[in-house]
């Protein structure tokens, strides 16, 4: 009985090997690193310009900061944002919204850190914009956000400012409600989200309040 034999492939020369690598490699580098980004770059621009662009405000033909990156208003006739939890980019110490150094504070619910700083900032709040010792605080105004940079505060945490910047503006209450209210975001679709205020769109309305 004669068992069959089988030859060896012939090996494939290094050479091709080098090519197809190679053409692989421009053909990928063209369809990944030029053709996807210049047709999402495109499309961005034109469905979403403004988004695309980095969602800028701008007064009287100035940039002043943009709808998605928070900015630390401390003055008393000025909506504040929520506590920001942002470092220097070289890490020396903190500085709220900083947007080249995003980030959080990382302390758990069960960290007696998290609960001090939460207890400081309520009292703060409270006696900043002279609410009474027992009023109920937005948890959004005592808490930090996860990116720290967080453009937008809940409706309920502007209105208990309208007290503080009415008086530093002597205008009444009410017409500081009245702008916050006419700035809300409402919910997307209806459903999705809550409804909130931009605080820098806000801080603009009132200063072209008159």
């Amino acid at each position: 009985m004669t068992v069959p034999t089988t030859e060896a492939a012939p090996a494939t020369p290094i050479a091709r090997v080098l090519v197809s690598a190679a053409i692989a490699a421009v053909l990928f580098t063209l369809v990944c690193g030029l053709a996807y980004p210049l047709l999402t770059t495109v499309a961005g621009n034109a469905l979403f310009p403004a988004q695309a662009t980095g969602s800028l405000i701008e007064r009287d033909g100035r940039v002043v900061g943009s709808a998605l990156i928070g900015q630390d208003f401390t003055a008393p006739q000025y909506l504040h944002g929520r506590p920001s939890q942002t470092n220097k980019t070289d890490g020396s110490g903190p500085q709220p919204y900083n947007a080249e150094n995003s980030g959080a504070s990382n302390w758990g619910v069960t960290n007696a850190k998290l609960s001090d700083a939460v207890k400081a900032r309520v009292a703060a709040f409270r006696t900043e914009n002279g609410l009474n010792a027992d009023a109920p605080v937005p948890v959004d105004m005592v808490t930090a956000s996860g990116s720290g940079l967080d453009p937008d505060i809940s409706v309920a945490g502007a209105l208990a400012q309208a007290g503080r910047i009415a008086q530093a503006r002597s205008v009444t209450p009410a017409q500081v409600e009245a702008t916050i209210r006419a700035n809300i975001t409402r919910r997307s679709l209806g459903v999705l989200g809550e409804e909130r205020v931009n605080v820098l769109r806000v801080n603009l309305a009132l200063d072209g309040a008159k």
